[in-house]
């Protein structure tokens, strides 16, 4: 027998649980669908040496609950992943959510009824539920993917992606180990492999911006602090997103000293605060150039051969238009005698063969390939689930071109349908966990609105999703990002439209134009009563 819900959610990380804690309180029947053993999300599956977050512990966790940020002690100034995996384990424990948990179970396919007004969802373990309304908590960077190389299904040694890495771990010891990709994984990774491997050869197709983290135990007395100021702290960060020391400063209106002093005194700061030295950094090129430059040189510093330092300097796009690095010794590791650089710009990889890694100029025999090769960004778990609408259209053909939506949160001709901190949406550029909060609430209060006035079917109107993807655009071309062949635009995915996904416009700006909808009775929205 078909289950009768209320809520179907898509995924049991960060977005899913919330969702779960949220609308079970407001008396839904829900239950939520996780590809995953356990909870967890992108913090199950991503855990490679090195993994953390690149935002402070104490700000990368739940508000709706006093108790539950209060109790929590966070051990590091960034946390690692299995202690942000540990947190999740404790939130889902302490709010009883397992229960609305079917675990080891991947949605397969997810079909709106119009005449009843109720999603269809299945799963690859053959279960069959309808649900009124339907959350996709799938995460912004879940669907890990494998590089397009030929010859690299005939490798006979290891491969392993940072996305999906073994639970087991996986042992370098005497190995000689490649890794492709120097993004934020490969940064975090590189360092942690080098000490055990043999040898280590990253292979890398662009150089990152890289800034110190700075991590550290976190001491009682600034976690005591945090605490007691934690209403004020998570008012603001819903404002900002991430608290960090915005600068309201232009670069080119201080003298070169005072911008070098003020660059300096953030690196030995450590972490993305880095990138809000001056307030235009993101917005003028020039300005831009002389956070670059002062990168440059301390890679400079940091790497004592000059022609590997040279290959490690990004260039031919700005600062912070690709998503900048927070790492741990990264670029001291390129002075180990077992570690090698290849610059993939002038040296490519031309095939993979059962042995080794061929690039125009070498052949490099290996052990074990680790690719750090990144995510179908914001839309490819979506990609995985057949979605198809009020019209029987798939939402594969609609976003052919590029995601279309209403508020990053609904897609006309999907209706009832929800996506959690998706394109459209402040989503990757903020703090996610400020942002998933922000969404749930919203979409619960509509639920709730829904119910209050007998609707029984909400989806938004052609005119108000086109408006939307303008404004998104409009706010991407006024600053620097979408001058970088980036993941946020789905350069690192073949064949996908490159199109600047996320909206720029800060989550305070966003929140307001949320509320104001909710507020006007769901303007830009179409909404039906059940008679």
């Amino acid at each position: 027998m078909t289950r009768q819900l209320d809520v179907v959610v898509v995924g049991a990380g960060f977005a899913g649980l919330y969702a779960l804690h949220k609308l079970r309180a407001q008396g839904l029947a829900v239950q939520a669908f996780e590809a995953a053993d356990d909870v967890g999300g992108v913090w199950h599956w991503n855990r490679y040496p090195g993994a953390r977050c690149d935002v402070e512990s104490l700000q990368y966790s739940y508000s709706f609950d006093d108790a539950l940020q209060q109790e929590w002690v966070w051990s590091e100034r960034y946390a690692q992943q299995g202690e942000i995996l540990a947190y999740l384990h404790h939130v889902a424990d302490r709010f009883e959510l397992r229960p609305l948990i079917s675990f080891g179970t991947r949605v397969t396919s997810a079909h709106f009824d119009a005449a009843l007004d109720r999603w269809h969802v299945t799963t690859d373990r053959g279960d069959a539920v309808t649900a009124r309304f339907c959350i996709m908590a799938s995460g912004s960077l879940s669907a890990s993917r494998l590089p397009d190389i030929p010859g690299i299904e005939t490798f006979a040694g290891q491969i392993l992606h940072t996305g999906a890495w073994p639970h087991h771990g996986a042992d370098f010891a005497g190995k000689s180990v490649a890794v492709i990709g120097t993004g934020s994984s490969g940064v975090q990774a590189i360092p942690q492999i080098a000490r055990s491997a043999e040898r280590l050869v990253v292979l890398q197709r662009t150089p990152n911006f890289v800034v110190p983290a700075r991590n550290q135990p976190l001491s009682d007395e600034k976690q005591t602090a945090w605490k007691g100021a934690y209403a004020d702290y998570r008012a603001q960060a819903r404002q900002v997103g991430t608290l960090y020391d915005f600068s309201q400063t232009p670069a080119l209106s201080v003298s070169a000293d005072a911008r070098e002093a003020e660059y300096r005194r953030r690196w030995e700061l450590g972490g993305v605060n880095f990138v809000h030295a001056f307030s235009d950094i993101m917005t003028d090129l020039a300005a831009n150039q002389t956070a670059a430059d002062f990168v440059h040189a301390r890679i400079r510093e940091l790497v004592d051969d000059p022609e590997t330092a040279e290959k490690l300097c990004p260039r031919g796009y700005p600062l912070g238009a690709k998503r900048i690095c927070v790492g741990s010794d990264y670029y001291e590791t390129y002075n180990r005698p077992n570690v090698s650089l290849v610059d993939l710009q002038l040296d490519p990889i031309t095939m993979i063969d059962a042995h080794s890694i061929h690039t125009s100029e070498a052949v490099l025999p290996v052990d074990v390939i680790v690719c750090a090769t990144g995510y179908d960004a914001l839309t490819g778990a979506l990609a995985q689930i057949d979605i198809r609408g009020r019209s029987g259209a798939a939402l594969s053909a609609k976003w052919a071109d590029g995601p279309r939506n209403y508020l990053g949160l609904m897609t006309a001709d999907f209706p009832n349908m929800f996506v959690v901190t998706g394109p459209g949406s402040p989503s990757v550029l903020v703090n996610m966990v400020v942002g998933i909060e922000q969404h749930i609430d919203w979409i619960a209060g509509c639920i709730h609105h829904l119910a209050q006035t007998g609707a029984t079917r909400i989806e938004p109107e052609p005119e108000a999703e086109d408006a939307w993807v303008q404004q998104v655009n409009d706010a991407a071309e006024s600053t620097l990002f979408v001058q970088a062949n980036s993941w946020y635009l789905g350069a690192n995915i073949p064949g996908k439209p490159r199109v600047f996904m996320p909206f720029v416009g800060g989550i305070g700006r966003y929140r307001a134009i949320c509320d104001a909808v909710a507020a006007s009775g769901y303007a830009g929205f179409q909404i039906a009563n059940g008679d």
